[in-house]
């Protein structure tokens, strides 16, 4: 298990998560992520979501992100 706060700065990178889990939550700014074969979803301060085992997307950060992360694996 790792733990942390992660910061970035618009841009965009492909995500793949291989065989762990991450959760996050969303302390400052916006990104949208985009799961292959899915829909965009756009994640705001407040917001925590689960990235999965096999996840594999893009990760898009509009806004200056700073983030609350938590990966098992």
């Amino acid at each position: 298990m790792r733990t942390g706060i992660w910061q970035a700065t618009p841009g965009e990178t492909v995500s793949i998560k291989g065989e762990t889990f991450e959760f996050c939550h969303i302390l400052d700014g916006v990104i949208e992520l985009t799961e292959e074969g899915r829909k965009p979803v756009t994640y705001r301060k407040g917001d925590s979501f689960v990235m999965k085992p096999g996840y594999r997307g893009v990760w898009k950060t509009i806004e200056t992100v700073r983030k609350i992360y938590v990966t098992v694996g």
